[in-house]
């Protein structure tokens, strides 16, 4: 059993309130280690986006402490906070990809976070991350369209060329945030796949946020039950029970047993 000190990313009491009296999330604490895929399961509002925007410093957090890496992030500001994050990938629900670019130049803006602002700027990228960047789209079955606007993709290709992103950041902690919300059955798995192959082939831990519990089940180490900003369950896959999902969905009635719509 790995011990919270030998974890990646460690997470105490993270708390974050929007209006200075109620939290979407409250006193959250947990850890996730290197080629591990934890996911969070849990209603719409139950808070796991702004969890995972935490972490990665997209917001604050009002109290609480995230380890990343052996350093507390939560406090950074700055040059210390943009070099720590860069090697947090982040994979989002509406892929937050430029549309009007194509599959690499969306990859390439992964290394956007090593460079100079006179270097982004200029959209300067060595032919050494170039062919970093076009291994990262082959590596998600996604090479043959590196020179494909974005805006011609399908949903499933978008959320592959922005795991793609995430890896031209050479990361130890990969977010998504809702991967496969917007996806059919078929690319849903794919994408899905592509994170778990991810998390086994370059040893990186990767924290991932569900609304279905079957893919859950199907794809995770380990499973954190999120209800009402509240941790309500942590389980093996193979120790989740329907006692445990129905404290995390209770009241959702878009949600059956196992995790399936209605």
């Amino acid at each position: 059993m790995r011990s919270a000190s030998s974890a990646l990313l460690n997470i105490y009491g993270l708390s974050k309130s929007y209006n200075g009296h109620s939290y979407a999330i409250d006193d959250v604490s947990f850890d996730v280690g290197r080629g591990e895929l934890v996911v969070i399961i849990g209603s719409s509002g139950a808070g796991k986006s702004t969890l995972l925007r935490c972490i990665n410093c997209l917001i604050r957090s009002s109290k609480g402490q995230i380890e990343f890496d052996g350093k507390e992030i939560s406090s950074m500001r700055g040059g210390e906070l943009r070099r720590n994050r860069r090697r947090i990938g982040m994979v989002f629900q509406h892929y937050n990809l430029v549309d009007r670019a194509s599959a690499i130049e969306n990859v390439l803006h992964g290394r956007l976070g090593y460079k100079s602002s006179l270097a982004g700027a200029l959209n300067y990228y060595s032919e050494k991350e170039k062919l970093s960047a076009f291994d990262a789209l082959e590596h998600v079955g996604m090479a043959e369209y590196a020179y494909v606007s974005v805006s011609q993709l399908s949903g499933g290709q978008k959320q592959r060329v922005g795991i793609a992103r995430s890896l031209a950041q050479n990361p130890l902690l990969m977010l998504a945030d809702e991967p496969i919300a917007s996806l059919d059955p078929k690319s849903s798995h794919t994408v899905m796949d592509q994170l778990r192959k991810v998390v086994d082939e370059f040893n990186v831990a990767s924290l991932v946020s569900l609304h279905q519990v079957d893919y859950a089940l199907e794809y995770a180490d380990r499973i954190i039950g999120l209800s009402e900003g509240h941790v309500c369950c942590v389980a093996r896959p193979d120790e989740l029970n329907s006692k445990m999902i129905e404290r995390v969905y209770e009241g959702d009635k878009s949600i059956s047993i196992m995790g399936e719509d209605n």
